[in-house]
């Protein structure tokens, strides 16, 4: 019997991470208002997926900002981490209309 199965079997659904949160669980993990976070989602300073009007926050992002801040013992400027992708898109967007 594989892991999954015996955490199915047993009802530990602990095992069973989740691929995104909604915008009130990740502010609910974050300790930030969720106005905070829609309006650094609304600036692009933070990462989301939109899903027509509805936005989820992908879990691998929230785990990568909370070991980033643990391994630098520093703080995670996550709008920076947005502006590295923002910049290239426009590089790409600027220059790809160019011969």
């Amino acid at each position: 019997m594989s892991e999954h199965d015996h955490d199915k079997e047993h009802g530990n659904s602990a095992a069973v991470r989740p691929v995104f949160y909604t915008v009130a669980e990740a502010a609910r993990l974050l300790r930030v208002d969720r106005a905070t976070l829609y309006r650094a989602i609304r600036e692009d300073a933070f990462p989301a997926v939109r899903v027509r009007s509805r936005y989820v926050i992908p879990a691998v992002a929230v785990e990568r900002m909370a070991a980033d801040a643990a391994e630098s013992g520093g703080c995670v400027d996550v709008a920076a981490i947005a502006a590295g992708p923002r910049v290239a898109r426009e590089v790409a967007r600027i220059v790809g209309g160019r011969s």
